[in-house]
């Protein structure tokens, strides 16, 4: 999987590289495929601001967060996608309960 890391006036660290990489790690507990993952780094008047966008066989991810301290906007962001990949991997489970619920009445 390559990650692609964009930044708008600022440089990317090492530091900061590696701590996507472990953020986006955590995301492989859902047991999907994380197709082009592209982070989009950049520097606001009143802090950071970063945007990711990930592509699934199930749909496509977007998030975005804006924070005083660029990891804990690196942090809300993972935070975000997690939450849509729950979503996504649950959506059909969902919908066989409301369809259930229908035949019952």
């Amino acid at each position: 999987m390559t990650l692609n890391i964009t930044s708008k006036q600022m440089d990317i660290t090492p530091a900061i590289r590696s701590h996507i990489e472990e953020r986006l790690a955590k995301l492989e507990k859902w047991q999907t495929q994380l197709i082009n993952p592209h982070f989009i780094l950049s520097k606001l008047p009143q802090g950071f601001g970063v945007e990711a966008s990930i592509t699934t066989p199930s749909g496509n991810l977007f998030a975005s967060a804006e924070a005083d301290d660029m990891y804990k906007a690196i942090n809300d962001v993972e935070e975000k996608l997690e939450r849509q990949l729950n979503k996504l991997q649950h959506k059909g489970e969902a919908r066989r309960a409301d369809e259930r619920l229908k035949d019952s009445f």
